[in-house]
């Protein structure tokens, strides 16, 4: 499917070795959900396990993406009440459940008729005037949607669910679920961006990643703010600089506030989440461009599980601030 949170990464791998011998690094790219994956991994056996990749990813999307007319997703969101949830679904509505709950409804999987309404949908098509989002906001909440014996239930059947926020994390997860099943410990999975490491090189090194700095406008080219190593965890960003559109001279973010309606006012630029799971991470990222940079610094500081690394504008420019165990995992920093 393709996110309208904007989430870059650039690995700081070297390309696979042509020849596939034992013990030797395997990389593996293609598309999916509307973005790239690239993996990288080390297999004793020397397996090239793309199919079995395209696969999962392929299985995952006519479970959770809004682009397949066909998937569990959009037959639910369409009124199909024959339609049972799988494992895919279940998992993704329990995670985004939790994070709404931990961030008083920041994180919001009903939030897509207004995503839609701003322009943010598949169509692209703006449509926001205060009357109709007025009458969207009733339509939003995650307290009215619940799964009871594996079905769901809705406080009104109008309600649509959008995982776009959570389900691009969620499956770096999966992916590396099977890695783990082929014995495979030593690998990164990048996903459109997001990404979990594990295990580390056969040199002993860890895996590293770059932040991406915010840009001016689009069409800048991405320059890295920071470079981090992942000692077997996962990180996702949500930034407002790629995805937002312009209106007689205003910038509107595509992270929509849940609460208000309108897409979220912040000085904050991008959160990136460091964690052990990549769903999670994804999640609690976006949750934070609506919190802002003073409430996302004390729910992280509140979380023992949680680190981040937040890029907010200034009147001169960029700053970023870290939590101390973020800190220690930078391994180089860019000047803002």
């Amino acid at each position: 499917m393709i996110k309208t949170i904007c989430l870059w990464f650039f690995l700081l791998v070297l390309g696979a070795c042509s020849t596939k011998k034992p013990g030797e690094v395997i990389k593996i790219v293609g598309e999916a959900q509307g973005t790239y994956y690239s993996i990288v991994y080390y297999d004793d056996l020397a397996r090239d396990l793309q199919t079995q990749v395209d696969s999962i990813l392929k299985a995952f999307d006519q479970s959770v993406s809004l682009w397949v007319p066909e998937s569990i997703l959009c037959r639910i969101n369409n009124g199909d009440s024959t339609v049972v949830p799988d494992r895919f679904f279940k998992d993704n509505f329990a995670i985004s459940e939790q994070v709404a709950a931990e961030t008083d409804g920041a994180f919001d999987i009903t939030i897509g008729p207004l995503a839609k309404a701003w322009g943010f949908g598949s169509d692209g098509v703006k449509n926001a005037d205060p009357q109709i989002i007025d009458s969207l906001l009733p339509l939003v909440g995650y307290k009215k949607v619940k799964l009871v014996d594996g079905k769901v239930v809705r406080e009104d059947p109008r309600i649509k669910f959008d995982f776009n926020a959570v389900a691009q994390g969620y499956s770096v997860d999966v992916v590396g679920e099977f890695l783990e099943s082929m014995d495979i410990h030593n690998y990164l999975v990048d996903i459109g961006g997001e990404v979990k490491g594990n295990g580390h090189k056969p040199d002993g090194s860890w895996w590293k990643v770059g932040i991406e700095k915010p840009a001016r406008d689009k069409t800048n080219d991405r320059v890295l703010s920071a470079i981090i190593e992942l000692e077997n965890a996962s990180i996702a960003t949500s930034g407002n600089y790629r995805a937002y559109f312009e209106d007689n001279g205003i910038r509107y973010s595509h992270t929509i506030d849940p609460k208000t309606g309108y897409p979220a006012r912040q000085t904050l630029l991008s959160a990136t989440i460091l964690c052990d799971s990549t769903a999670f991470a994804d999640a609690y990222a976006t949750a934070c461009m609506v919190m802002g940079l003073d409430k996302s610094l004390e729910f992280v500081n509140a979380n023992p599980k949680l680190e981040a690394f937040f890029i907010y504008s200034t009147p001169d420019g960029f700053a970023s601030v870290a939590t101390d165990g973020f800190k220690k995992r930078i391994t180089k920093e860019f000047d803002e």
